[in-house]
């Protein structure tokens, strides 16, 4: 169920209380790539496990903006502090808790995320009326994992598979002359760059590729299936808080 497709009355007859709350960023991805590659990817791992799920989960509307002025220096990336990212993160499980979706798994499509993520499903955990987890796609697709850079291979053959239409296939080449081979500037384990402009000269890092979108499909398929495998622990799980010892 996708709240932002349903009436209120259909959204009541809801028997559920896990829910699905997508978070992605507005943030450049090379010249190839849309400004919402985070959302839109975020989006579609969300829906593909709720369709997958055998059970009911509400997938709540995405989050589009976050914590990305590591990328100010690109035009279009629209960032909030991590003190806001992690308030509204915060109040919007507070809503869907209210209405009995206090089961919630955060389905986020932005590495600069994790971290804020973490601090504040912890938070929502401990001290409120619900029970949160962040799971960050690209985490869950196994060996693809170590390419993943940034508008990179995997990014770009997801968004190939999910809406061919967003990526600039005239643009592949331009994005693959301007691309850095890693994220950061890293002196013993250090980053010493604190934004991207410092290290990729048109935002990207990684390849893109010219590859077809069989290996987007595989993506999603891997990707759906961890979060799918997620919601079926936490919809078992006991959350009843412990006692102080």
């Amino acid at each position: 169920m996708h709240l932002s497709e349903v009436t209120w009355t259909d959204a009541a007859d809801a028997e559920t209380d896990l829910a699905l709350l997508p978070v992605g960023s507005t943030e450049q991805h090379g010249p190839h790539a849309p400004l919402g590659t985070d959302v839109e990817t975020a989006k579609a791992v969300a829906e593909a496990a709720s369709e997958a799920y055998d059970g009911e989960a509400v997938v709540a509307p995405a989050i589009p903006v976050s914590i990305a002025e590591e990328h100010r220096h690109f035009s279009g990336t629209l960032w909030v502090s991590p003190d806001t990212f992690r308030s509204y993160v915060r109040e919007t499980v507070a809503s869907l808790a209210f209405h009995g979706w206090d089961r919630v798994i955060l389905v986020n499509g932005h590495g600069g995320n994790v971290p804020a993520l973490g601090e504040v499903c912890a938070t929502i955990s401990r001290h409120d009326a619900a029970n949160a987890l962040a799971y960050t796609w690209f985490e869950g697709v196994g060996d693809h994992r170590s390419d993943m850079g940034h508008g990179g291979p995997l990014e770009t053959a997801l968004l190939r598979w999910i809406d061919p239409d967003l990526v600039r296939e005239d643009r592949i080449e331009e994005a693959r002359e301007g691309a850095a081979e890693r994220w950061g500037e890293w002196v013993s384990r250090v980053n010493l760059a604190v934004d991207s402009a410092e290290f990729t000269e048109n935002g990207v890092v990684g390849d893109p590729g010219e590859e077809s979108g069989e290996r987007g499909e595989e993506l999603l398929a891997l990707a759906s299936a961890a979060l799918v495998e997620l919601m079926e622990v936490v919809e078992g799980r006991d959350f009843t808080p412990l006692e102080r010892r």
